[in-house]
């Protein structure tokens, strides 16, 4: 999706700060900027709408209403920009766990608009990455945890050394066109079954 084609929600109750969030990104480019004024009821709004990229301000915010935005945007899976007149650091922490891209506290110019725009995306891009790596990672590890299983599990069910343990399992997984984690489960859990 090329960048300008990006869809954009603003989430604003006060019309005039919306119109200066909605200008600062038409003046970027960005055709697909829809503006709501009203918190209830977004969660189908953005379901329905599927935006690449939220800008939510917040002139006021109290408790209950952050507490409801940010449980709405640990599920989004999408860059968050979010405008605040004040804050503290405890609403700052809560705002990077609940997957706010980019947090501005009192910066509502419309010339910072797009520079944010490309932070929230970029800083939301980086963080996915991490992710993925993380969870490539682990589930790495978790392989490597059941193959070692497996091995021994064989090494002493048919006395073979790690060496023959280890090419049995690769062998099978090449002859089953199966991951190798795969035979190894099934070993596992076949002598789960035995023992």
């Amino acid at each position: 999706m090329a960048y300008l084609d990006l869809t954009i929600l603003v989430i604003d109750e006060n019309a005039i700060r919306a119109s200066i969030i909605e200008e600062g990104l038409r003046e970027a480019g960005h055709v697909k900027v829809t503006v709501v004024h009203e918190v209830n009821g977004i969660a189908r709004i953005i379901e329905t709408l599927q935006p690449d990229v939220i800008f939510i301000d917040l002139e006021n915010p109290n408790r209950d209403m952050m507490e409801h935005l940010f449980q709405l945007t640990r599920t989004v899976g999408r860059p968050i920009a979010m405008f605040v007149d004040r804050s503290d650091t405890a609403s700052i922490e809560a705002a990077v766990d609940a997957g706010v891209s980019a947090y501005i506290v009192d910066g509502l110019k419309k010339e910072r608009v797009k520079p944010i725009l490309d932070m929230a995306v970029s800083r939301f891009n980086a963080f996915s990455r991490l992710r993925r790596e993380l969870a490539d990672a682990k589930s790495a590890l978790e392989e490597r945890k059941i193959v070692e299983r497996a091995k021994g599990i064989l090494m002493k069910m048919r006395g073979l050394s790690e060496e023959q343990a280890f090419a049995l399992l690769r062998q099978t997984a090449m002859n089953e066109k199966k991951k190798m984690a795969d035979i190894a489960q099934s070993v596992v859990t076949a002598a789960g079954l035995l023992l």
